[in-house]
């Protein structure tokens, strides 16, 4: 497991995957989450907005990151 430190109390999806330098550009982040190969918590997730916290679960790609 991926441990993902953020400095803020939310972000967002597609500037998570960002982050956390699954995707390179939001282009990248858009396609994935379209795609449907992004879980949070369990569920395929398709809001490029959805707002994550601490805690979070992301999966992609046989990965796991937990937002810290």
């Amino acid at each position: 497991m991926n441990e993902i430190k953020i400095e803020t109390d939310i972000i967002k999806l597609d500037s998570f995957l960002k982050w956390s330098g699954i995707a390179v550009l939001g282009s990248e982040a858009k396609f994935y989450i379209k795609n449907q190969d992004i879980k949070v918590n369990g569920q395929i997730e398709t809001q490029r907005g959805k707002k994550l916290t601490k805690g979070d679960i992301v999966e992609f790609n046989n990965e796991i990151y937990k937002i810290i």
